[in-house]
């Protein structure tokens, strides 16, 4: 796509845009790899968060992800099962338990990403240091906006809203 004459609001929505199909693409894959590890989406991401940020208590893991502690308590039981991670106390403080991830994500989850890194790592070949710094200045703040987007969304007292109706 030439991006050369758009008007400023047009390079917005159609970046907007742009987002949106990655992170649907993104989301569809991570549920696809889930699928074959056999199990849910929710247990991935928290799987990977566990991963990205290191052993989490379940208290630090609910708070990353907006789940309830009650709701990470069957992702790590799951977890668990399938054994990508482990409950474990904290070295430092025995009263903690951390939730670690297992050997087998490196062995049997990391491999299931490894075709999706090589096409983002393709797509970005081509762009400058700066551009790449640019790049990932833009996806840090992103994700702050969507954090922030999250917590005013589960901040807002309207009921829950039910499947989308047949008309009558």
């Amino acid at each position: 796509m030439s991006t050369g004459r758009m008007r400023r609001q047009d390079l917005v929505a159609a970046l907007n845009r742009a987002m949106r199909d990655a992170s649907g693409q993104g989301v569809l894959y991570s549920q696809a790899v889930a699928e074959r590890l056999g199990i849910n989406s929710t247990d991935l991401e928290c799987l990977d968060c566990i991963v990205l940020r290191g052993p989490l208590t379940a208290g630090e893991l609910a708070a990353a992800t907006g789940l309830t502690t009650g709701a990470i308590t069957g992702v790590i039981d799951r977890l668990e099962h399938a054994g990508f991670a482990r409950r474990e106390r904290d070295g430092h403080d025995r009263r903690k338990i951390l939730v670690r991830a297992m050997p087998a994500v490196e062995r049997v989850v990391v491999p299931l990403f490894q075709p999706m890194e090589r096409a983002v790592l393709s797509a970005l070949s081509d762009y400058s240091d700066k551009e790449l710094a640019l790049l990932l200045d833009f996806f840090a703040r992103a994700r702050d906006a969507a954090a922030a987007a999250m917590t005013a969304l589960r901040a807002q007292s309207t009921p829950r809203i039910a499947a989308a109706r047949r008309p009558d």
